[in-house]
């Protein structure tokens, strides 16, 4: 069904795609190193989610509505900047309140007890499903991998599954790291923990200035 002499090629792509800058990385990173592996493995299942969503719209035709339709498009981007932003004004919110607040005791890790994993599953998905850049790669990238010999759309949904489950792959190593190295910062450096409260007000810059990036691209 796959041309099987095109996947070192499909997955090399793929790999680029998952370590370049960009929203997913920049969330999947925070939580990770502030709230531990935990979080953001929870993060990865989510960008997991929103792939498996992709496949799906990719292999059903609405990547090629929104590239027909650029009104589609432009209506999935603004909801997507909008919450981008919502993102970044809460974390600047949770800064403010919390940027005097000295912790107390000896320095941790950070710890990942308490969150809400069904919550950060749908903020991994929605975090990438309201990017219309995401959905249209898929449709852009998925049929330049599919023959014509075979069905096109069980094509797109193998390969869309391929990349999912890719990403999600490099995506919990990625969690692994960024918690294993603020561990390792947490145990070496005095007084670390309060990097991860200053580090909201930096990310919600960050999301925010992501946020116009989005709204302002064509």
């Amino acid at each position: 069904m796959i041309d099987i002499t095109l996947l070192p090629l499909f997955f090399t792509t793929i790999f680029f795609l998952v370590i370049s800058p960009g929203p997913d990385l920049l969330l999947l990173s925070s939580y990770s190193a502030t709230k531990g592996f935990r979080a953001g493995a929870f993060i990865a299942l989510g960008i997991l989610s929103a792939g498996l969503v992709q496949t799906a719209l990719v292999a059903f035709g609405l990547g090629q509505v929104m590239q027909t339709m650029p009104l589609v498009a432009l209506i999935v981007k603004l909801i997507g900047a909008a919450y981008l932003a919502y993102l970044g004004v809460k974390m600047l919110l949770h800064w403010y309140k919390h940027r005097r607040i000295t912790p107390s005791g000896s320095d941790t890790a950070p710890t990942d007890s308490g969150l809400n994993g069904v919550e950060l599953i749908k903020r991994g998905c929605f975090n990438n499903l309201l990017n219309p850049k995401a959905l249209l790669f898929f449709s852009l990238f998925l049929p330049q991998f599919t023959t014509a010999e075979h069905g096109l759309t069980a094509q797109l949904i193998v390969l869309g599954l391929m990349l999912s489950l890719f990403a999600f792959g490099i995506n919990l190593l990625f969690a692994a790291a960024f918690s294993n190295l603020a561990k390792t910062i947490a145990t070496r450096a005095k007084g670390i923990k309060r990097w991860a409260v200053h580090l909201d007000g930096v990310l919600g810059t960050l999301f925010i200035a992501l946020s116009a990036r989005l709204a302002l691209s064509k």
